[in-house]
């Protein structure tokens, strides 16, 4: 590992270990101090600590939920995690345990970020989750908690990872409504927290269901191309071209991957050929084995259905 490697990857961690914080803020100052839930592992692990009367601290079962979470993905999916998902974890973890014994820093009267508009509450937690998450993915590191359990799902059922995150939000809300001491506000309060976060992450990062479509031109496009199949479990496209200044044929590498893969691979790319030319464009749409389901309506499954019976 040369230098500039070196420096690169503890620049990231760093990045990785302010975005933790940044996270770990969001509902240690501001949601956990005011008894709001969200969506998400975190928003799960709250609940469980508001229904154990605070006994069992959301830090503690959300380090908990993720370990199991991970034995279970490698054991059904054969798929291994990377060193910065189990650092953002772990870092999390620590960041909310230290913000949570701050009290000077929560959201409360009498401290510095109290805010009588309880309604302004989820919308801070909402951009500062956000954004620390948002950091996270940018960086090739993951929370953990629902991704998981998101790529799970999908690889075993053809439901859509949109679908995965919608459901298990809007559940994860709904179940304040089975605590004593909640009410439908409380829920309204979580709803509006993953509305702020799902609209503030897409500026950050592009979103956690964004795709991105890859054209790479490189004397190594096999060394590139091997490296995708076999460590990114991804499929590449050969595309015959030719350079109409040489007039030399070329092989063009065509790919579509997630945004959580797009900051390995232009790193993959760059190790292998620095003098590599990619082009790189975002989409929104794409449908097959490995990304969302083929959306066929309502209307067209009906017939096919009826087609089916007849």
């Amino acid at each position: 590992m040369t230098r500039h490697d070196r420096l690169r990857t503890v620049w990231e961690y760093l990045i990785l270990t302010l975005a933790c914080f940044i996270f770990a803020m969001a509902w240690e100052c501001f949601m956990i101090p005011n008894g709001m839930s969200a969506g998400g592992m975190m928003g799960l692990c709250t609940v469980i600590q508001y229904a154990t009367g605070g006994l069992l601290p959301a830090q503690y079962s959300y380090i908990a939920i993720n370990g199991i979470l991970i034995i279970v993905a490698v054991i059904a999916m054969g798929i291994g995690f990377g060193f910065k998902t189990i650092w953002c974890i772990l870092v999390s973890t620590l960041a909310m345990d230290l913000l949570g014994r701050l009290h000077a820093l929560h959201a409360v009267p009498g401290e510095f970020f109290f805010m009588e508009e309880r309604v302004l509450i989820p919308i801070i937690a909402g951009v500062l989750e956000a954004v620390g998450l948002g950091l996270v993915l940018r960086y090739g590191g993951s929370t953990g908690g629902t991704d998981i359990i998101a790529l799970m799902v999908n690889k075993y059922w053809p439901v859509s990872l949109s679908t995965v995150f919608l459901l298990s939000d809007v559940a994860i809300c709904a179940l304040l409504l089975f605590l004593p001491d909640k009410n439908f506000s409380d829920m309204c309060y979580g709803m509006e927290e993953v509305v702020i976060f799902s609209l503030v992450v897409d500026i950050v990062v592009g979103g956690k269901r964004t795709s991105y479509q890859l054209m790479v031109f490189s004397e190594k496009y096999d060394q590139i191309a091997d490296h995708i199949i076999s460590n990114m479990d991804r499929g590449v496209t050969v595309l015959k071209a030719q350079g109409w200044f040489t007039k030399q044929d070329k092989n063009v590498l065509w790919i579509l991957i997630n945004q959580r893969q797009l900051s390995e691979l232009s790193r993959v790319i760059k190790d292998l050929d620095p003098r590599a030319f990619m082009s790189i464009s975002p989409t929104h749409n794409v449908y097959g084995e490995g990304f969302e389901e083929i959306k066929t309506g309502v209307h067209l499954k009906k017939k096919k259905k009826d087609n089916a019976t007849a």
